[in-house]
Order: structure tokens, then C-alpha cells, then sequence
């Protein structure tokens, strides 16, 4: 059984519809990439599925409920949300970073207790970034940052992971770092959804690749979906994906003749 299914699902803000006829299922286990160009309604997608805006036709079900009629504490024990890692204003340490994951667990005013301290230094653990728990989580690099975030995101203990374009503004050796975790994550047992920019690292990562085009909602296997018909008409300029001899696949700008 999915964790989380869309069914039918328009997505939009008021009576202004931004997509429709998306279908998804996610699994335990799995990692699913969300691709599409700017403003085509990623960001909606995933606010919806996270229940923080309500769909503007068909449903979302967690766990076989209707997501509409969970409790924000529910969905929040469920689901976990990774945003970029911006700079943050507020000289936090890791550890306390981290240890905003077990909001949901705390009541109105209720304050962490050392279950939801021992949570935290688990998941920074279990990322590998134990040693960086006392550090300022505004003097770290991006990379560093990132995976404090996906910390935080395991200290809520869910089943389910949403992280946008968790990649960007990264370096290569970063970015390396959190696709090695996002299918660590997987492995696990979590069922992993990101949005990317990047069709190289669907390729690398993904179980399944959904697309979000105009008038268009498209899932499958990358191999199937990530065709360069598919990725020049989502993107709007002519591209190609060549394998390498290693097997990977490298998306790039179409060289044949117009």
C-alpha cells in the first residue's frame, strides 16, 4: 500500500487552477523526483501534498486516510519537509536546529525534552554530522547546512520526506553529499520526494520521475520518462541524453543539425 496517493488532483491557490490529472503514488523505500520548469507549480504540488493548501479537485490520501481531514500534528508526524538551505538570521546550534523537527511532538507550549534532545543527536548521527552539533548553524557550509535540515527532518521521525531542489546552490562535493544521503534515506526505509532542476540526478537517484508540464502530469522509471523528446518539450529547447561509458546518463543541449 502507498504511503501517500494523489488521485485526480487540481492544484492552485482560490479559483485559479495551475495543474490537473496528477496521479502519484509514493512508496516506502523509495525516492521520487518532481521535474519542472520554473512556475509550473512544483512548490503548489508539494503544498498541497502536504496538506498546507487544499486541492482544487480530487484527493490526497496518507496512509489510506483523506489527508483533509488529518490534524496538522498528524500530517506533521507523517510528513517532513526539507527547504533549501538559505542562511539563517538566527544563530541557532545545530543541535537546537535539529531539535525543532519534534515540534509535533511537544504540544502548544510544551518544551523539548531530553527524548526529543536524544532524537536529534540521533539523526545528526545517523547523517554523520554528530561532531558539528554545538557548532553555530549560521557558520557551517551549505552542504553542512543541508544535511542539519534533513536531521531535522528525521527527528520528526515521518515516513515520508519532501525536500525542495535540495541540491541548489550547492558545490559538486556537496551536492554529491546529499544525493549519497537522499538514497541512504530510501534504503532505510523512508519514502523520499524531491524536486530538481537536474535530470542527471533523477537518473542517479530516483525510483520514480514524475513531470509537471503544461497540461501534462507524467510518471515512471527515469529511463522511460527522461526521454529527450520528453525533456526538450518540457523545457523548451532541444535537448539529448547520452550515456557514458560508466552508464551514466548526461542530459545536454541537442547537437544535431536544425
Amino acid at each position: 500500500m502507498s504511503l501517500l496517493d494523489a488521485d485526480g488532483l487540481a492544484i492552485g491557490y482560490g479559483r485559479t487552477e495551475i495543474a490537473s490529472g496528477i496521479d502519484l503514488a509514493i512508496e516506502p523505500g523509495t525516492v521520487t523526483c518532481l521535474l519542472g520548469p520554473n512556475g509550473i507549480g512544483k512548490t503548489t504540488l508539494f503544498k498541497t501534498l502536504m496538506g498546507l493548501i487544499p486541492s482544487l479537485a480530487g484527493g490526497v490520501h496518507l496512509d489510506g486516510e483523506a489527508l483533509a481531514q488529518l490534524s496538522r500534528e498528524r500530517i506533521a508526524r507523517h510528513i517532513a519537509y526539507v527547504p533549501q538551505a538559505h542562511p539563517s538570521e538566527f544563530a541557532y546550534t545545530v543541535l537546537d536546529l535539529v531539535v525543532m523537527g519534534r515540534t509535533a511532538y511537544l504540544g502548544t507550549f510544551g518544551a523539548p525534552k531530553q527524548a526529543d534532545y536524544d532524537a536529534a543527536t540521533a539523526a545528526l548521527e545517523t547523517l554523520g554530522i554528530g561532531a558539528l552539533a554545538e557548532r553555530d548553524s549560521t557558520r557551517i557550509s551549505g552542504g553542512q547546512r543541508q544535511l542539519a535540515l534533513i536531521a531535522r527532518a528525521l527527528a520528526q521521525q515521518s515516513r515520508i520526506v519532501v525536500m525542495d531542489e535540495p541540491t541548489a546552490s550547492l558545490d559538486l562535493a556537496n551536492r554529491i553529499l546529499v544525493l549519497d544521503t537522499v538514497r541512504s534515506l530510501a534504503a532505510s526505509g523512508l519514502a523520499v520526494v524531491l524536486s530538481t532542476h537536474e535530470p542527471e540526478h533523477a537518473f542517479l537517484v530516483a525510483d520514480q520521475v514524475a513531470i509537471l508540464g503544461r497540461e501534462r502530469f507524467i510518471t515512471g522509471p527515469a529511463a522511460d520518462v527522461l526521454t529527450p523528446g520528453q525533456l526538450s518539450s518540457l523545457y523548451g529547447v532541444a535537448l539529448e541524453v547520452e550515456t557514458t561509458p560508466s552508464g551514466r546518463h548526461v542530459v545536454g543541449p541537442s547537437t544535431a543539425p536544425r
